[in-house]
């Protein structure tokens, strides 16, 4: 078999292989500068922030629930801020996917002093989890605390 036909089938094989894996979204750092970056970013489009936990107990339900929110809403956006550390990168990765997130937007606090990046995204917001600002348009922003009902959720589609 020549050269270029050895090339051609593990190319084959390795798109075949790779055709059932889930592409995941890399997860960046969240440093002084993210928040404007993120909205710059989404300039006159609506999204949800949501801040979370791989430790935080309530945090995969709200999750799931933004998962299922963006199958039946198409074109949505959600963007995930994990609290944890740039070294978890892989783990969080991996839980986004689970919970039908993979392919958003993903970052993860990367300042040595978590208190100043929580002062940068909402000076009233003392680190409770999971956290949830939904964004318009206009890039006017609503923040919750908690488990996000589902009521609202729906009134702000």
């Amino acid at each position: 078999m020549s050269g270029w036909r050895k090339a051609l089938g593990v190319g084959l094989l390795l798109l075949t292989l790779g055709a059932g894996a889930e592409v995941r979204a890399e997860v960046r750092p969240f440093v002084s500068g993210s928040l404007e970056q993120i909205q710059s970013e989404r300039a006159g489009k609506p999204f949800i922030l949501a801040l979370w936990s791989a430790s935080c107990t309530h945090c995969p339900a709200e999750l799931k629930a933004l998962g299922q929110l963006l199958k039946r809403t198409p074109g949505l956006e959600v963007v995930l801020v994990a609290t944890d550390t740039p070294a978890e990168a892989a783990q969080l990765a991996r839980l986004a996917a689970e919970y039908g997130l993979g392919r958003q937007p993903q970052w993860v606090f990367a300042d040595e002093q978590a208190e100043r990046l929580r002062f940068q995204l909402d000076r009233r917001w003392y680190g409770e989890l999971p956290r949830t600002y939904l964004y318009d348009r206009q890039h006017r922003r609503e923040g919750h605390s908690g488990l996000i009902p589902a009521a609202q959720l729906e009134r702000w589609l």
